[in-house]
């Protein structure tokens, strides 16, 4: 049964108070992502009290009124290469569906393009590259039986973590808890890569991404004790305890090359790149934990056409490759102890770099994965005052439709984890079949609660 979620409707909310500085500049990085909403899906259980949705609804907007006022810039509008921060709001829509929401986790998570729904909806003449940098979607399921919060954030000036803490304030501001300590924000994107010059061209998704066709999403589970199982099979010498998302981070590049092999002519070199949050890797002294932008780098591996794709030697190179960035990252920051003297190290300098070696490896003849880790960042935490969610989802692929990715996250018990695949289509076909990824992980289960 479809959700057949009913247009309620929808709002502008600008910021409770004026934004206290008129431009915020964007960063190289900031401008070379791709005009996409990094966005999140929150399924929460019935709320306690019995509230009505207007009375929920209500109380969210206000609270996402006074959220702007500290978070302002994602109420403006991006103008070339900075944010005119003119307090033009944020978009939020309402949704409605008789349908429940445990018999949509049982009977709907079988497609993943049933999530689609519960995206805000882009009007004609917005863009995540120009307006709303923020939407949000409130959808009440039947019965008083659950809600759902979509947050999506425009990814030029948001990565993952600035999109939880932008959602970790607002649910702390709505939440009405006594003791409750607001997020003070910095976005700080363009003091660790500098400005982009007056000339800069931004490459389009096109341009990054050799298109491969449409592409097909679906959701893998690797239970805790599957998990186990796998990092023992990629564990090596050089790397005899691998990390979660080592080992099913290089299970699903090697399943996904496999793939794409088998519907190949002439077998291609394959390219991994995987994200890595550089506020895990900077001092907090030197980086807030909350710094708002796309704080991240990059690194990446390749195989040739003939590469049979070892799970052990692609963890040891994958944690080879990583510990190299870190290494780098800690060299450059050799001496500096504080945030204001981040800028004058060379650290953003050499960060491009890495991303310069990595564009030129991009050719026709070599197949792209582009991957990321949400582990052990907390959205099973994120309390709007009803509670944790049930279940966290995603659903930016039934919008940009052609992007070869994976995306792992934890699962509610957070032993768990959840990948979401993205392949295109006749690989896809060929990927769900794999024993070698069947092994360890179950395709699109449902959510039981």
């Amino acid at each position: 049964m479809e959700a057949k979620l009913e247009f309620a409707r929808r709002e502008i909310i600008k910021p409770a108070s004026p934004a206290p500085h008129d431009r915020l500049q964007l960063s190289f990085f900031d401008v070379s992502c791709p005009a996409v909403y990094v966005s999140t899906i929150f399924f929460y259980q019935s709320v306690a009290g019995g509230e009505s949705p207007e009375i929920i609804s209500g109380k969210l907007k206000s609270s996402l009124s006074e959220t702007l006022s500290r978070f302002y810039p994602l109420a403006g509008r991006i103008e070339g290469f900075s944010i005119s921060c003119n307090d033009e709001g944020a978009v939020f829509t309402e949704a409605r569906t008789d349908l429940l929401l445990s018999d949509f986790l049982r009977n709907n998570l079988d497609d993943t393009n049933n999530l689609g729904e519960f995206l805000p909806t882009i009007a004609p003449g917005e863009s995540a590259g120009t307006w709303p940098l923020l939407s949000v979607k409130v959808s009440f399921f039947g019965s008083g039986s659950g809600v759902a919060v979509t947050v999506a954030i425009s990814h030029q000036i948001c990565d993952a973590a600035s999109l939880l803490t932008f959602i970790q304030s607002w649910a702390t501001a709505n939440g009405e808890s006594n003791d409750m300590v607001m997020t003070t924000p910095h976005f700080t994107g363009a003091t660790i890569y500098p400005p982009p010059h007056n000339s800069f061209q931004a490459p389009s998704m096109d341009d990054l991404f050799e298109l491969r066709g449409k592409c097909v999403t679906n959701r893998f589970v690797f239970k805790s004790s599957k998990i186990a199982d796998l990092k023992r099979k990629a564990a090596s010498e050089s790397v005899p305890v691998p990390t979660r998302v080592e080992a099913i981070t290089s299970l699903i590049w090697r399943c996904a090359t496999n793939s794409s092999r088998s519907n190949s002519v002439a077998a291609k070199s394959t390219l991994m790149t995987q994200a890595m949050d550089l506020r895990l890797r900077i001092p907090p002294n030197v980086l807030s934990r909350d710094a708002i932008g796309n704080l991240q780098s990059a690194f990446f591996l390749k195989e040739g056409a003939e590469s049979e794709m070892e799970i052990g030697k692609i963890v040891a190179e994958f944690r080879k490759a990583k510990e190299g960035v870190n290494e780098m990252i800690e060299e450059n920051l050799q001496g500096y102890n504080t945030a204001g003297a981040i800028t004058d190290t060379t650290l953003g300098q050499n960060l491009l770099s890495v991303m310069g070696n990595f564009i030129s490896e991009l050719k026709p003849d070599i197949d792209l994965y582009t991957m990321s880790s949400w582990c052990k960042k907390p959205f099973y935490k994120v309390d709007f005052g009803w509670g944790t969610p049930v279940w966290v989802g995603s659903a930016s692929h039934t919008i940009y439709d052609n992007m070869v990715y994976a995306m792992l996250m934890d699962s509610k018990d957070g032993e768990d984890v959840e990948a979401w695949v993205g392949l295109p289509k006749q690989d896809m076909l060929m990927f769900i079949r794999d024993q070698d990824l069947l092994t360890y992980a179950v395709l699109n289960p449902p959510v039981l609660i």
